[in-house]
């Protein structure tokens, strides 16, 4: 039983021409593999936003579900941000 399958990608011309170029400069041997090393990075992203999600989002949701006052209006955001905008980008004379 074989371990791949071949399927047929189309590109918008541009990355076409990215993954020619990298197998042209001897970074990959073959555009199979520009499109496999491009998939195992969308795979790494996925795994990392979603890790992300359980380990940071879904807690910091919990914690202010259970307790609404630590949370801030936008306006509120919105002024910090402006203070601290402000604060650094304000130049001495």
């Amino acid at each position: 039983m074989r371990s791949t399958q071949q399927f047929s990608v189309t590109l918008p011309t541009e990355m076409a021409r990215m993954v020619k170029a990298k197998v042209s400069s001897g970074e990959y041997a073959s555009e199979s593999e520009v499109i496999r090393d491009g998939l195992r990075a969308l795979l790494a992203r996925d795994r990392a936003v979603e890790s992300w999600l359980l380990q940071e989002v879904a807690p910091a949701y919990d914690r202010m579900k259970a307790d609404p006052s630590r949370g801030r209006s936008a306006v509120e955001v919105r002024t910090t941000l402006a203070a601290e905008h402000e604060r650094t980008t304000k130049t001495t004379p």
